[in-house]
């Protein structure tokens, strides 16, 4: 039932609270081991979302995990999908998006903190996934309930640039788009956070 109203019940990343304003939150992220899988949507009949199922069955969240020790890894929070889709602004996701025909998106779990470098987590069976390390990392961060659709996220990014641009904060990447719930969480109840990074 928890699920259904939005409780949060997994592992989320700890970071240090550098500001807090009426607009946004400047966060700061300690390093992290993610698990992450670049698709073209149109691979999972233009599901930009197809990538959830190669993670989930690589910690073993619906089963037998798919990695080589087999280990199931414990599910976290939040799911951040990326796009290499550039959206205007007035001087320039995670979903990254490109152009036309080339909308990859990036879709990634972060591992549980006890896993501190991507040799310590257990290689995926599926070549299509893949783990990394990510170093400690600043974003401006705007958090709002709902359904993130394109045209909802889009809408922050861009309000969140723009205020980020107007308080002298340096933009150094594409946004990342953070969801925290299961889809069937009841839409008010959901958390999603617009996340862009910043020098």
């Amino acid at each position: 039932m928890g699920m259904i109203l939005g409780k949060i019940t997994v592992e989320t990343p700890k970071y240090e609270l550098i500001q807090s304003t009426a607009d946004y939150e400047i966060r700061k992220y300690p390093a992290s081991v993610i698990a992450q899988v670049t698709y073209d949507p149109t691979q999972f009949k233009g599901n930009k979302d197809g990538g959830f199922m190669l993670l989930a069955n690589y910690i073993g969240a619906l089963g037998n995990p798919q990695n080589a020790k087999p280990e199931k890894i414990a599910m976290t929070a939040p799911v951040i999908t990326k796009s290499s889709e550039k959206i205007a602004m007035t001087a320039p996701v995670v979903t990254k998006c490109g152009d036309g025909e080339n909308n990859m998106v990036t879709m990634q779990f972060i591992l549980p903190a006890k896993y501190t470098k991507a040799e310590e987590a257990p290689k995926p069976l599926d070549e299509r996934v893949s783990i990394k390390e990510e170093g400690e990392r600043k974003f401006g961060v705007v958090q709002f309930s709902g359904t993130a659709s394109d045209k909802v996220v889009k809408e922050k990014v861009e309000n969140l640039r723009k205020c980020l641009e107007r308080d002298g904060y340096k933009i150094i990447g594409d946004y990342e788009l953070a969801r925290y719930n299961p889809p069937w969480t009841i839409p008010p109840f959901k958390t999603n956070e617009v996340m862009i990074p910043v020098e």
